[in-house]
C-alpha cells in the first residue's frame, strides 16, 4: 500500500481534520443548523457531561472507551474555542498557546531552571495559582473556586481554601463533633427553609470530616454508589423478580445477605 499523499484526508493531522470539521459545521450558509444554533451557554452542558463520561472510562478501566470519550471532550473545546473565534476572540491555537504558558509557568523548577525547594507538588502548585489569582485581582482567599463544580467537589475546595489560610480543624475531632451537631440541628428544623440550611450545613460538615482522614469526599460519594448499585442489583436478583413486593424486614435480610457474600 501506496503512503497517503500530503494533500490526503488521512495525511491530515487529527486536530486539523478536526478544526476543519467544526469550521463546516459552524458555517451560517452551508453548515449544520443545530450547531449554528449552539452557544457556549448551550454547549456547556454537554461539555461537563463529556468530563463525567471520560472518568466513568476510567473507572471502569475501559481503554478504548477512554479514547472515544476523551475525542468527545476534545470535541468540546473545539467547539468553545470555534464559537470564541468567530466572535473575534480567540482560536483553538491560542487556548493551546494559553495552557502551554501556564504550565511551563508553573513548573518553573523544570522549565525555567528554578531551584526545587523540596515542596511537595501540591504546595508548590497551590502557591503559584494563588500568585495567578493576586495578579488578577483576587481579594479573597475564595475567589476562583468555580460555581460549575459539582456541590460536594466545591466543598471540599473551599474548605481546602480556607484551610491555607489557617481557618480549619486541626484534627478530625473538631468535623466529627460537628457533624452530631448539625444532626441535631437538622433534627429541630421545622420549616422547608430551615431544612434545607441545616441540612446542606450537615452534607458541608460531611464533607469536611472526610477531609480530614485525607479522603475526597467526590471520590469516597462515587465510590459509595457504586457499592450501594452493586449491592441493590444484587438483592434484586436474589429475589428474582419480587424484590419490590418483600418486606422491609425481608429486604433487609437480602441486603446483609449481599453484604456478608461481598465479605
Amino acid at each position: 500500500m501506496s503512503p497517503p499523499s500530503k494533500d490526503s484526508p488521512a495525511a491530515e493531522s487529527g486536530i486539523a481534520r478536526l478544526l476543519a470539521i467544526m469550521a463546516q459545521l459552524r458555517d451560517p450558509e452551508t453548515g449544520c443548523e443545530w450547531d449554528v444554533a449552539q452557544s457556549f451557554a448551550t454547549i456547556a452542558p454537554y461539555t461537563i457531561e463529556e468530563a463525567y463520561e471520560v472518568a466513568d472510562a476510567i473507572e471502569r478501566d475501559d481503554l478504548p472507551a477512554l479514547r472515544e470519550e476523551l475525542g468527545d471532550l476534545l470535541l468540546q473545546v473545539v467547539f468553545h474555542a470555534r464559537m470564541a473565534e468567530e466572535l473575534g476572540g480567540f482560536d483553538f491555537d491560542a487556548v493551546a498557546q494559553t495552557i502551554a504558558a501556564k504550565m511551563t509557568e508553573r513548573h518553573p523548577h523544570i522549565f525555567g531552571g528554578a531551584a526545587d525547594e523540596g515542596q511537595s507538588r501540591e504546595v508548590r502548585w497551590e502557591a503559584l495559582k494563588a500568585a495567578e489569582r493576586a495578579s488578577k485581582g483576587a481579594e479573597s482567599a475564595l475567589d476562583g473556586v468555580a460555581l460549575a463544580l459539582p456541590a460536594l467537589m466545591r466543598a471540599e475546595k473551599l474548605q481546602k481554601r480556607a484551610a491555607r489560610v489557617g481557618f480549619d480543624w486541626p484534627d478530625p475531632a473538631g468535623p466529627r463533633a460537628k457533624v452530631f451537631e448539625e444532626l441535631d440541628e437538622l433534627a429541630a428544623a421545622e420549616t422547608d427553609a430551615q431544612k434545607l440550611d441545616e441540612a446542606g450545613d450537615l452534607l458541608f460538615a460531611a464533607a469536611n470530616v472526610a477531609r480530614s482522614y485525607g479522603v475526597a469526599p467526590e471520590d469516597a460519594l462515587r465510590h459509595a454508589n457504586a457499592k450501594f448499585e452493586r449491592r441493590f442489583r444484587a438483592m434484586e436478583a436474589l429475589a428474582g423478580g419480587a424484590f419490590a413486593s418483600l418486606s422491609l424486614e425481608a429486604q433487609e435480610t437480602l441486603w446483609q445477605q449481599v453484604k456478608a457474600a461481598e465479605r
